[in-house]
């Protein structure tokens, strides 16, 4: 949740190749009650557990949401059928039955478990390495910087990860000549487009989810900061883990509100390019218009708004129950502090 702070010998200790972070913030031994050794911040070991958090609470996340995905999905590719939300389920249960709700729930799983590893897995070692870089100082004071370019760099890594089951979900949830399954889906899609076909919606993929993991992170750091700044009426040491994940789960549902609106028109644009194989982003923004790229923006926000809160919940409770370093938000280095007290005498 915050900068990293490991000392150079543990690093040494566990083999870690990353390099170790300035010491802008206090260490946070969040005890579990048990005698198992807490993961030590900064290791090897610790970016694999975030890996696996990110990668479990990603993709049951998303297999939870399909039915509302479903729906969105068809909404940004047929409006003048499916409409808004209540009509889009309406329509969808006619055509496809309850069964149909969950169509694509497979690729969902696989391909945002993929994405949740590199996403988290990547930010926390990104966050590391760039805090490093700028020093104690400069690191508290470009943090926000730092979230939005840590966030960057993983999600570059994470949507690589996600574009070829992605691609099969699309197919399979918006084009009727599809088969309903992934086992005969992602073979069609090899069969008739190559390779490229699994990658072809992986630059609006970008453009979609780069905007949405650097604001993902960033707001959610910063609102934690200010909700325990200005809102929790007591320190967060004193707060039990059960109000500290409440305050996690409301500064991801914040997060994801904001999230879910600045990478709307590319998430409709690659709903269509995944629709249809012979369409081009130049083509479909023309299409589209202005209107269009914001189809499906409602279900979307109740959907993404949902999926990061409970996403921060899942991954903050992960490393509760593995006994992972949660450190508080980061405090002002005391030699900062001196410097700004010096400058004002």
């Amino acid at each position: 949740m915050v900068l990293l702070d490991a000392s150079s010998s543990s690093a040494h200790k566990y083999g870690s190749l990353i390099p170790s972070p300035s010491s802008i913030v206090r260490h946070a031994h969040c005890s579990t009650g048990t005698s198992r050794a807490q993961v030590e911040l900064g290791s090897n070991q610790f970016y694999a557990l975030c890996a696996l958090g990110g990668s479990l609470a990603c993709g049951v996340t998303h297999c939870a949401m399909t039915p509302l995905d479903i729906v969105k999905c068809r909404i940004q590719v047929n409006p003048a059928n499916y409409g808004g939300l209540i009509q889009g389920f309406k329509v969808t249960m006619t055509e496809d039955g309850l069964r149909g709700l969950g169509r694509g729930w497979a690729p969902t799983f696989i391909g945002y478990s993929a994405q949740g590893l590199g996403k988290y897995g990547f930010y926390e070692v990104f966050k590391n390495v760039y805090s490093s870089a700028l020093g104690e100082e400069n690191a508290y004071i470009w943090r926000t910087p730092v979230y939005l370019a840590a966030s960057a760099s993983a999600e570059v890594i994470a949507d690589t990860m996600l574009a070829p089951m992605e691609a099969v979900k699309v197919r399979m949830q918006t084009s009727t000549t599809a088969p309903s399954t992934l086992r005969a889906c992602a073979p069609m899609i090899y069969r008739t487009e190559g390779l490229s076909g699994f990658f072809k919606g992986l630059p609006p993929l970008w453009t979609r989810q780069i905007p949405y993991t650097m604001m993902k992170f960033a707001c959610f750091e910063r609102t934690v900061e200010l909700l325990y700044q200005y809102v929790v009426p007591k320190p967060r040491e004193e707060c039990s883990k059960g109000e500290q994940l409440i305050v996690t789960f409301t500064a991801g549902y914040i997060a994801g509100v904001f999230c879910a609106v600045v990478s709307h028109p590319p998430d409709v644009i690659v709903s269509k390019l995944n629709q249809n194989a012979s369409s081009t982003i130049g083509s479909l923004v023309k299409e589209l218009g202005f209107s269009g790229l914001w189809g499906g923006l409602g279900p979307r926000i109740i959907m993404v708004g949902t999926l990061t809160a409970l996403q921060w919940f899942i991954y903050d409770s992960f490393k509760v129950a593995m006994n992972m370093p949660r450190p508080p938000p980061p405090q002002m280095p005391e030699s900062l502090r001196l410097k700004l007290a010096e400058d004002t005498i």
